[in-house]
């Protein structure tokens, strides 16, 4: 079991019994960004999100990020707390896995901006193309930066707030 600093397992973080919640954006970030309301997400709602994402589809963090905002009636929700959360439900889901859990979170499926993969995911880069390859997906090399990306994502990108609202009523 794979144990951080505070000698939590990323299970017991991801699970942790947290309430996400609406603050006003920080005056630091307003100057940047405006003033309004600005959600704030958990490790749970994160990973609920993704395990509604189907094989052979995608998201990206800011449409993850787009969706709670408005879900939540709030501006924006904190790029640092999606981050951080969604690197929690990954780590976890990795956990489970070596745990024997035959159903893990797919956070592979999340995609940087771009269709770019995300080197601070377990295994990074490599590790997530690996599982996409699998489910089907081509992945390409920029030539310019080397970074790593999914081929035409855009065509795979799964519309949340649908998805959430057909499932809910077992439209889909």
């Amino acid at each position: 079991m794979m144990k951080y600093i505070t000698g939590k397992s990323w299970r017991e973080k991801r699970e942790k019994p947290i309430q996400p919640k609406v603050i006003d954006i920080p005056d630091l970030w307003a100057r940047k960004m405006g003033h309004g309301k600005m959600f704030i997400p958990t490790p749970m709602l994160i990973d609920e999100i993704i395990k509604r994402i189907p094989i052979g589809r995608v998201t990206t963090v800011n449409i993850i990020r787009n969706h709670l905002a408005s879900e939540y009636h709030a501006d924006m929700t904190c790029p640092l707390s999606t981050g951080i959360d969604l690197c929690i439900a990954a780590q976890a889901a990795e956990e489970d896995r070596l745990n024997g859990e035959s159903e893990i979170t797919p956070y592979w499926r999340v995609l940087k901006e771009d269709g770019k993969l995300n080197a601070k995911f377990p295994g990074g880069k490599q590790q997530q193309a690996e599982y996409l390859r699998a489910e089907g997906f081509e992945i390409i090399e920029n030539e310019v930066d080397y970074s790593l990306s999914v081929k035409n994502y855009k065509n795979r990108l799964i519309n949340l707030s649908y998805r959430l609202f057909a499932d809910s009523y077992n439209l889909i």
